[in-house]
């Protein structure tokens, strides 16, 4: 058996809200809040801010990494935050999900970068080394202004980075983006700063020099969502479905669940309000992965 666990920041509390906290489920779609009002991770270094927490297990180290943005928004603005914020991103490691090593600032933004945002990271097949990718708010030659886009790095050991590279752009800000496999395609949830939906695409590869050819995904669902960010997609083994769940944060009503048979598909199917429960705390932009019975039991324990 399988369990979920969502790592996250929140806005619940004034002065606690960047930091990380725990929430896991037996099904991944009813929430419960570990912990309380105590963060499980939280940090003097940097900004002394962690915001947009992301969780991955590599099978090979046997150690769970969780990677985050440097950003505290109670002593920098946002105007600052974007232009001359942290060019480094959290980074710590656990072998047990409970007792997580001293976090490390690793510095991953180009020069002239505003800041880096939101990382995630999926294993990269053809690498054989993890993927990682951010939001960096950047003026490149023959930009009006700076804009974000979402660039990307390969690490096998979240110590030693590969050179950046440009990875995604718009006509507008790129920030919210994540990436999952599913059937040979690396699937691509990213948020349109235009119309303030998500679109979905697919490329059968995540090497630069294969190009950065997606394909639109068509979903009637995702376009016709509006005023939604923070995608985050994970696979539901007992109900043999993938589950998007995505933040109303033009709404605050917080993050909604939507499930669909197949990504290729497109076809995501909203569920009612009480077949899901997303816990008591206000959930920010964050990560959920499958966990064992045993590291549940573990976490109820621990925390």
């Amino acid at each position: 058996m399988s369990e979920y666990l969502f790592v996250h920041f929140t806005t619940d509390k004034s002065g606690e809200q960047e930091k990380i906290y725990y929430a896991i489920s037996r099904d991944g779609l009813k929430w419960e809040d570990l912990g309380g009002d105590k963060p499980v991770i939280e940090t003097k270094l940097g900004t002394k801010g962690i915001r947009d927490p992301f969780i991955v297990y590599d099978e090979r180290l046997g150690k769970y990494f969780i990677i985050a943005t440097d950003l505290n928004t109670r002593v920098m603005s946002w105007s600052d935050a974007v232009t001359v914020g942290s060019r480094s991103l959290f980074v710590w490691e656990s072998e047990d999900l409970v007792h997580w090593t001293d976090e490390r600032l690793i510095e991953v933004g180009i020069p002239g970068a505003g800041c880096v945002w939101a990382p995630e990271a999926v294993f990269c097949r053809e690498k054989n080394a993890w993927f990682v990718f951010w939001a960096s708010k950047v003026k490149e030659e023959g930009d009006k202004e700076a804009k974000h886009r979402i660039y990307a790095s390969f690490t096998e050991d979240f110590r030693t980075f590969s050179e950046p590279f440009k990875f995604m752009e718009a006509d507008n800000d790129v920030i919210d983006t994540d990436i999952v496999m599913e059937d040979g395609w690396y699937y691509r949830f990213s948020k349109d700063e235009t119309s303030k939906a998500i679109i979905l695409e697919r490329n059968r590869t995540l090497l630069p020099e294969a190009g950065n050819k997606y394909e639109r995904v068509p979903s009637a669902l995702l376009s016709g969502l509006m005023g939604v960010e923070g995608p985050e997609a994970y696979y539901l083994k007992d109900r043999k479905k993938w589950c998007l769940i995505v933040d109303q944060y033009a709404t605050g009503g917080g993050y909604m669940p939507l499930l669909t048979d197949s990504l290729a598909s497109g076809n995501f199917k909203r569920i009612p309000q009480d077949e899901y429960d997303m816990g008591s705390r206000k959930k920010r932009h964050g990560g959920i992965i499958e966990i064992s019975d045993e590291e549940a039991l573990r976490l109820r324990q621990a925390f």
